[in-house]
């Protein structure tokens, strides 16, 4: 497989801990989310670094496989994305300072106006530079992060029809929750912005797309699906939570590895790492793998992850240092430089991102995003053979 490490992770490139990432898993994902909602525009949401994949690297695979629209969080990754050639349309979901709005239009960037003011404050730029602003509306239908409230959105929405150098190409909202097994608050948010949006439908200027709809919204209801989806998660291959399998068949696109450094064997009795929160109950053997919390691999995964050794799954014993952690592989045998999966397959064994995120009780989504620069990703990509 080809393999083209990201650059700017050189510095790290000869670690023996690596994130590889599967770009033909990732194509396989868009596909397969773009069939299932046939021909509803697309946002894929690539912010935080493509969700610990590489920002630039996955908006490359998911422009040529043709998605309309990519979503960030902030200017700053429209700018990177800029900056390597991306040319696809990217919003920027967060709120806006209003010295960065300039920003927007000279790197052509739509930004979210979550407000009558802010709104005004993109107008005012975009007529001083002489340049047509981009813009989505933000209505908040239960989220109470920025947006306007669905129930005065009538300013907002007032505010947009007198603007000149603005263009409004967008009007969006965000889900609170999406439960499957009961979808009052999806239904009910969904209602909410429906209903706000009939003022303005009979009066835009101008076509707009329509959305709401993030990984799991876009899975448990077509009637999310409105113009536009906005799938995150499960473009990684990452389903939003227990019951999905069934609705769309993904792949996992990140595995992180490592190497086997160091071995010995710990007496019964003896603790392990800091504080001794592990002690061996019997002779066994344990050892040390060269990546820690410094890396992103959470100290909460401490006594209570495991990871994969010759195929077979080990537990991590004692705390999780900054830059190593321990693993007893009891009877087992195991060598320097032998290959260690965190997460991922090996053999008939695997590690996933949604069973670490179960054992710390958080979300998939930190799991990935927590994995930082020091660890190298290397991309391979079976397509290009």
């Amino acid at each position: 497989m080809s393999q083209m490490p990201k650059e700017s992770s050189r510095a790290f490139n000869h670690r023996p801990t690596v994130a590889e990432v599967d770009l033909a898993a990732l194509r396989f994902n868009v596909r397969a989310l773009k069939s299932l909602v046939g021909p509803v525009q697309m946002m894929a949401s690539i912010k935080a670094n493509g969700y610990g994949h590489g920002l630039v690297e996955v908006a490359r695979v998911i422009e040529s496989e043709g998605v309309e629209a990519l979503g960030v969080a902030y200017i700053e990754e429209a700018m990177e994305l800029r900056r390597n050639g991306i040319s696809r349309q990217i919003l920027v979901f967060g709120g806006i300072p209003h010295e960065q709005i300039e920003l927007y239009l000279t790197h052509d960037a739509d930004v979210t106006a979550s407000s009558v003011t802010k709104l005004e404050q993109i107008e005012a730029v975009a007529k001083r530079l002489g340049k047509r602003a981009r813009a989505h509306l933000k209505i908040d239908t239960g989220f109470e992060r920025i947006g306007v409230h669905y129930y005065s959105a009538q300013a907002l929405f007032d505010a947009a029809l007198k603007v000149e150098h603005v263009d409004i190409v967008g009007v969006y909202s965000h889900f609170a929750d999406v439960n499957a097994d009961d979808m009052t608050l999806t239904n009910l948010q969904l209602e909410r912005f429906l209903q706000a949006l009939e003022y303005y439908q009979a009066r835009a200027k101008q076509p707009f797309v329509r959305h709401i709809a993030s990984s799991a919204g876009l899975m448990v209801s077509k009637a999310t699906h409105l113009d536009m989806v906005r799938p995150g998660l499960a473009l990684y291959g990452i389903y939003p939570g227990r019951g999905y399998e069934g609705i769309v068949s993904l792949k996992p696109v990140l595995s992180l590895k490592s190497q086997v450094v160091f071995f010995k064997v710990v007496k019964k009795g003896a603790g392990v790492s800091y504080g001794h929160t592990w002690h061996a109950p019997e002779d066994t053997r344990v050892i040390t793998i060269p990546i820690g919390y410094g890396d992103g691999y959470l100290r909460q995964f401490s006594n209570k992850a495991s990871v994969i050794v010759r195929g077979q799954r080990c537990p991590i014993v004692g705390l999780i240092c900054m830059d190593q952690l321990m693993v007893n592989i009891g009877k087992g045998e195991a060598y320097n430089a032998d290959e260690v999966v965190l997460i991922g397959r090996q053999g008939d064994s695997v590690v996933t991102v949604e069973e670490l995120a179960t054992l710390i009780e958080t979300t998939p989504h930190q799991i990935l995003v927590s994995l930082n620069e020091r660890i190298p990703r290397v991309y391979v990509d079976a397509e290009c053979e």
